[in-house]
């Protein structure tokens, strides 16, 4: 009788007993003349067979039947019921228990459907906890940590407060920034590779296409550890080759991790140390673990493969609680604490101006305010009294301790490339601040000195 754990990532859902990693599977159904199989099995038709091919389930968790035509008597609930249940058969001995780590793009109502179908499917869960929390087993002195996963198709970065323990404070789930917008950009690259190099469209038939699908996680490894990837295919007796250096899919990638620069930004207040805790899924990706670094600052943290799910088994309770499972957001450490060097928390090139319309206004130690009514006596960029969600005194911006930093003071919100900032946030060139909703845009750059 054991305690194994679930990762239920629908890029990879697996399970653990704690020291091996039992099965990692895709969250992939595939409806075919004999019936519905999932996993792996899935997968490997997803180009040949893309008509049959649901891969949402995990993420739209819920009862309401699916609109396609072939599935229309199914729900998601039954494609995640059907997966669930062949899991939990393939790991599970009489006696064992299941306690469950589950993504932040997952609702309260996705929660409570999945814990039914556990129950009808008889698994014994005794936990469900939040991933980022489960991943976490140490302090991170000095600093403040961040979680970073990828799933099919979303990223979720969730920052952890550490009053004694690790604890979930808020996430962001990042929309069309998961593993399969990241295949496609890279899918695309490197057919248009294999054209150029070997006048071979690898998209032009379904074989191909699922044949690159099948290698691509071989090439983005050998991408992470050498200059070029050399790549080739097989078709009709013919093999093909092209070859694409490294530096390419982390250039093809930038819009994705951008995306997810933006938002990770966003959860850090200004003067605080990003502690970027990666997992072994986000850490595959070409490039992502230094682009962070070099945009969010701070250090960065490379997990082992399964590190959430190993986590969870190791804090974990057997005991079914009382009251019944309810989400669980936060953890003790179980391991030594990492201390950082506060220094490390500084990132990008600072700005020297804000850029509002054809206006450039130099930044400094003394607080630029921007809003819509001056105050005697301060530096003050006038936004305008007719701009509505702008506020009086709505934000300042000013160079302290080798950052630019903006403060807001409003009601309405002040916002950094999109999101909106939570009191304080450092500027880098490049970014746009939105003040206000809707608001002034304002960009922040760099003029260099005479």
């Amino acid at each position: 009788m054991n305690l194994l754990a679930a990762h239920l990532n629908d890029a990879g859902l697996l399970f653990t007993d704690g020291e091996r990693i039992l099965c990692r599977e895709p969250g992939y159904a595939l409806l075919g003349d004999d019936g519905l199989i999932s996993g792996r099995e899935a997968w490997a038709s997803a180009s040949l067979e893309p008509r049959r091919i649901q891969n949402r389930y995990w993420n739209d968790l819920s009862t309401t039947a699916l609109t396609d035509l072939r599935f229309t008597h199914l729900t998601t609930a039954d494609l995640v019921s059907h997966q669930l249940e062949a899991l939990w058969k393939r790991v599970a001995k009489p006696g064992d228990k299941l306690a469950l780590a589950v993504p932040g793009y997952m609702s309260t109502d996705n929660l409570g459907l999945l814990l039914g179908i556990t129950m009808d499917l008889d698994i014994p869960v005794v936990a469900m906890v939040d991933a980022a929390v489960a991943a976490t087993r140490r302090q991170y002195s000095n600093a403040v940590p961040a979680h970073i996963d990828l799933s099919l198709h979303s990223a979720t970065v969730t920052r952890l407060s550490q009053d004694g323990q690790a604890q979930y404070e808020r996430a962001a789930v990042v929309a069309e920034s998961g593993m399969l917008s990241l295949y496609a950009i890279w899918l695309r690259m490197i057919a248009e590779s294999f054209v150029q190099q070997s006048r071979f469209d690898p998209l032009h038939t379904a074989e191909t296409e699922q044949a690159l699908q099948d290698r691509i996680l071989d090439w983005l490894a050998i991408a992470n550890t050498r200059e070029s990837v050399t790549m080739d295919i097989e078709y009709r007796g013919i093999a093909h080759q092209a070859e694409i250096a490294s530096l390419e899919f982390v250039a093809a990638a930038t819009p994705v991790y951008q995306n997810i620069v933006s938002n990770l930004r966003a959860l850090y207040r200004a003067g605080e140390t990003p502690a970027l805790q990666l997992s072994d899924r986000a850490a595959r990706m070409p490039g992502l673990a230094d682009t962070l670094k070099a945009r969010v600052g701070g250090e960065v943290f490379l997990l082992e493969p399964g590190a959430t799910a190993r986590g969870l088994v190791a804090r974990c309770s057997e005991q079914q609680p009382a009251g019944g499972v309810t989400l669980v957001r936060h953890l003790p450490w179980d391991q030594a604490p990492v201390s950082l060097d506060v220094a490390s928390g500084n990132s990008g090139s600072q700005p020297t101006h804000v850029l509002l319309q054809n206006n450039a206004v130099a930044l400094n130690a003394r607080a630029l305010s921007l809003g819509s009514q001056a105050e005697e006596g301060e530096r003050w960029l006038d936004l305008g009294q007719d701009v509505a969600g702008v506020s009086r005194r709505h934000c300042d911006i000013a160079v302290t301790n080798g950052q630019c930093v903006v403060t807001d003071h409003s009601r309405y919100g002040t916002f950094l490339n999109g999101h909106r900032i939570d009191g304080s946030a450092a500027l880098q060139t490049g970014d746009v601040l939105r003040v206000g909703t809707p608001g002034v845009e304002l960009r922040m750059i760099y003029v260099e000195s005479n």
